[in-house]
């Protein structure tokens, strides 16, 4: 059984292949993310189609739709977080990222009781402005930096390879 790395050190996954989903950050060209992020979104379309897309496997594991719903909001977050990096900050430190409970927000955004055609079109939409803003950042600016509330800081390469591992992860976990 692989020994996963402790998920509250997050640099794990730019270094080396995740030990769940196999997902290497390091082997993945930035020029890559653009591409991979619409072919998780595809993926993730799919599972929509499933019968038990509400079951949840067990008391701790969302649901087929709330991992969905949940990648949706990843991607809207991501796209929001790029701006803020690009964009920058006034006083020189890194953009400071607010803090986000993707728990709480599949709680109070109820994703188990969404629609799944419209999470799927929702995903859809997402997915393709995240990926177009990361193609859209020329290679000088790749090294602009981001810091999350918790003051881990990315720049806009760390950060492409961050959010792409979560989607593959994802992806991993719906067995999509």
């Amino acid at each position: 059984m692989p020994i996963v790395p402790d998920v509250k050190d997050w640099t794990w996954v730019l270094s080396r292949p995740c030990p769940e989903c196999g997902f290497d950050a390091a082997a993945t060209a930035y020029e890559a993310v653009p591409a991979l992020i619409r072919e998780a979104a595809v993926r993730f379309a799919t599972v929509l189609d499933r019968a038990e897309v509400r079951v949840r496997p067990d008391e701790s594991t969302w649901s087929a739709l709330e991992y969905v719903a949940h990648v949706r909001d990843v991607c809207r977050m991501s796209d929001t977080r790029l701006g803020l990096i690009l964009a920058g900050a006034s006083d020189g430190e890194p953009p400071r990222f607010p803090n986000w409970d993707q728990d709480a927000t599949a709680v109070a955004d109820r994703y188990n009781e969404q629609d799944p055609a419209r999470v799927a079109a929702e995903l859809a939409e997402a997915a393709e402005r995240a990926a177009r803003s990361f193609e859209s950042v020329p290679p000088e600016r790749r090294g602009l930096r981001g810091a999350r509330s918790d003051g881990a800081e990315f720049t806009v390469e760390s950060f492409a390879r961050y959010i792409l591992h979560d989607l593959v992860h994802h992806v991993h976990d719906v067995r999509a």
